[in-house]
């Protein structure tokens, strides 16, 4: 079994980044992947526009070009698709991590593929760059795992003229609202607190604002959903339970990192933050040789790292070893 310098749990933009540099730097690298690549990008919305401009997105010293002033999802798709290509990346995709087994400059990552073998690669260094995006805050209520009823939202057509309820009140929930509404859905967005997300971008929050003022948008505020059935949310609605209609219902509630796979791996997470243990100069946790980037790094403050900062963290990883 041959071994790799670096063995990077996640092919999203900061695991690439990781293998990249590593490359660069004479080393040996392996991204293994359960999904596609990419695979949260691949499941954001299909007509998605990034808030960022293509720069800040871009990994391995190589130029994004879009055809616009910012990028589209599918322009980010292919652009990282090339950034693989041009940097020989070795890829292991569709293939889950199970565990990790051995020690610093002896690790084994086992994994298991789509008809269910298992594999084993060698690794003297391990980075963890496995994001959120796989894990929705689920709401734990009865009804939540129904057909119709989905943590992530795509494209708005099959929506014309029916009813659809959102939950949420931050900017994903929002903007799906938005854009069902503008596609000729009728539109509930049923929020948890007393108001909207005060973290919503400037621009969307004026246009949610004016949309539920003229009644386009209906909005629930301090709604507790109780149940999800075939065609409704049950709400509580002070001392009764009333329902919301809806074919569809799109339940944005939020994601976050794989608290489990990386204790498993040792490393210890703060019992309130869930941060990792780590050193914040090199990124190694406190489980010698294995090393975390990207958004899992800030554990439930998911809102801190994006790509446009998790990308370098591939560099300072790679110059620690290096040092």
């Amino acid at each position: 079994m041959n071994t790799y310098d670096i063995a990077c749990v996640g092919a999203g933009p900061t695991g690439l980044a990781c293998a990249m540099e590593a490359k660069r730097a004479g080393m040996r690298a392996l991204v293994v992947d359960k999904g596609c690549l990419c695979n949260s990008i691949y499941h954001y919305p299909v007509n998605m526009v990034f808030f960022t401009t293509p720069e800040l997105l871009e990994i391995g010293d190589l130029p994004m070009v879009c055809g616009g002033e910012k990028p589209t999802r599918t322009e980010a798709l292919k652009y990282y698709r090339k950034a693989t290509e041009h940097y020989e990346l070795e890829l292991r995709l569709f293939e889950r991590v199970t565990r990790v087994d051995g020690h610093d400059g002896a690790f084994t990552v086992v994994t298991q593929t789509e008809s269910g073998r298992e594999e084993r690669y060698a690794a003297k260094k391990i980075v963890v760059a496995t994001g959120y995006y796989d894990l929705p805050n689920e709401m734990g209520v009865p009804g939540e795992h129904l057909p119709h009823v989905s943590h992530y939202y795509t494209e708005p057509h099959a929506y014309w003229h029916e009813d659809v309820v959102v939950i949420g009140g931050k900017n994903s929930a929002v903007e799906s609202a938005l854009d069902l509404w503008r596609n000729g859905a009728r539109v509930t967005l049923l929020v948890r607190g007393a108001e909207l997300g005060t973290s919503l971008k400037y621009w969307i929050k004026p246009d949610i604002e004016n949309r539920i003022k003229a009644g386009q948008i209906r909005a629930i505020f301090h709604a507790r959903v109780k149940e999800i059935v075939r065609d409704a949310v049950l709400i509580e609605d002070g001392r009764t339970t009333r329902p919301v209609p809806g074919k569809q219902v799109f339940a944005l509630t939020g994601y976050h990192p794989d608290y489990e796979f990386i204790e498993a791996l040792g490393v210890q997470l703060d019992p309130e933050s869930r941060r990792p243990a780590l050193d914040p100069n090199t990124l190694e946790s406190n489980v010698r040789g294995i090393y975390l980037a990207g958004v899992v790094v800030a554990g439930r403050h998911t809102n801190e790292i994006f790509i446009e900062n998790g990308r370098f963290h591939g560099k300072q990883i790679v110059e620690g070893l290096k040092g």
